[in-house]
C-alpha cells in the first residue's frame, strides 16, 4: 500500500473489519501518533456493532450512517455527549471519504451527514487586573533577598505566547534565539512529522528576555528550557495565583486564552492569533467563535 492510497485487496465488498484494518494501516503510515489513531479506530469500530456483520462497505448508505448516530445518541444506552457525538461523526467521515478518496467507493455515504458542532463551555481568562496582578506577584519572586526568575519566566512566557503545556515541556533551549535579525524568538517544535503544521516562530518580549537570562543564570538548564514534571509546573502556576490573589485557578489554559484574548483586543488579525495558538482552519472556527464570546461580541 502507498502512502495515498487503500490496500489493494480492498473493494466495494469488503466488510467493515477488513476496511478499518487496512485504514488503520493507512492512518500509521500518515504519521499520525498512536492515540489519534486509536481514538479514530474506537470511533469507526462502533458500526460494526450496529451494521449487520455480513454488510459490505459497498451497500452502506447515508442513511443508514444517520440511524447509527441516532443509535449512538438515543438507542444504545450509553451516555455520548455532543461532543463525542460530533467527535465520531468527523470519524465516520473521515473513514469513508478516505475509501471514496482512493476510489474504493463510487459514492461517499458520509458525504451528506450533518457534522454537529459540539461548543464546549467557555475558558475562563484573566480580567486586566488580574493579568497585572500575576505578573506582579512573580516578578516579586525575581527581587526577594533570595531571587527566584523561574515564576516570572514561566508565567510571562505563557501570557505572551499562549503555547499549551506540551509545548512548554517540549522546549529546549536552542529553540529560544535571543539574537534573531528581527528581534528574540520562540520556536514551537514537534518531533512527529504529523504535527509539523503547529510549529511556529513567536516573538519574545525584552522584558521576557531579561527574565529568562537570569533563570538561566540561577538554574543552568542543560537541554529542556523548563526540566521539571508537568504537575510541578502547574503547581508553580497556582502559587502564582495564590500570591496575586486570584479566586481563579491559574493554568496553562487559562494563560493561552488570556493571551488569545488580549491579542484580539488589541487589534491583531484572526488569522494571525490561529498562527500563534498553532491550529488549523477547522479547529480555529470553534475557538473564534468562543473568542468572540469572550469579548461580550456574541451571546
Amino acid at each position: 500500500m502507498t502512502k495515498n492510497s487503500t490496500p489493494a485487496h480492498i473493494s466495494a465488498k469488503t466488510l467493515l473489519p477488513a476496511a478499518i484494518t487496512g485504514w488503520e494501516m493507512f492512518l500509521l503510515d500518515q504519521g499520525r501518533s498512536p492515540n489519534t489513531v486509536k481514538a479514530f479506530l474506537s470511533d469507526v469500530r462502533l458500526l460494526t456493532q450496529f451494521l449487520p456483520p455480513d454488510q459490505s462497505i459497498g451497500t452502506v448508505t447515508t442513511d443508514d450512517l444517520n440511524r447509527f448516530f441516532e443509535w449512538m445518541e438515543k438507542g444504545r444506552g450509553i451516555a455520548c455527549s455532543p461532543k463525542t457525538l460530533s467527535r465520531r461523526i468527523t470519524s465516520v467521515k473521515s473513514f469513508f471519504r478516505w475509501l471514496h478518496q482512493y476510489g474504493t467507493l463510487s459514492i461517499d455515504p458520509a458525504e451528506k451527514v450533518l457534522q454537529r458542532s459540539a461548543i464546549s463551555p467557555l475558558p475562563q481568562v484573566l480580567t486586566d487586573d488580574e493579568y497585572e496582578a500575576v505578573l506582579l506577584a512573580a516578578d516579586r519572586q525575581r527581587r526577594n533577598k533570595k531571587p527566584d526568575a523561574r515564576p516570572y519566566t514561566l508565567a510571562a512566557l505563557l501570557l505572551n505566547t499562549a503555547i499549551k503545556k506540551s509545548e512548554c515541556l517540549g522546549i529546549h533551549i536552542n529553540h529560544i534565539e535571543l539574537g534573531g535579525k528581527n528581534g528574540p524568538y520562540l520556536f514551537v517544535r514537534y518531533a512527529s512529522p504529523a504535527n509539523r503544521y503547529k510549529e511556529r516562530k513567536i516573538e519574545l518580549t525584552d522584558d521576557w528576555v531579561a527574565s529568562y537570562n537570569e533563570y538561566l543564570t540561577q538554574y543552568q538548564p542543560v537541554d529542556q528550557a523548563f526540566p521539571w514534571s508537568p504537575r510541578r509546573l502547574e503547581y508553580l502556576l497556582e502559587d502564582i495565583g495564590e500570591e496575586a490573589g486570584l479566586e481563579k485557578h491559574l493554568s496553562f489554559d487559562m494563560c493561552r486564552w488570556t493571551c488569545a484574548l488580549r491579542d484580539y483586543q488589541s487589534g491583531i488579525e484572526p488569522d494571525k492569533i490561529r498562527q500563534k495558538l498553532g491550529v488549523s482552519k477547522i479547529q480555529w472556527r470553534e475557538l473564534f467563535i468562543k473568542l468572540k464570546q469572550l469579548n461580550g461580541e456574541m451571546k
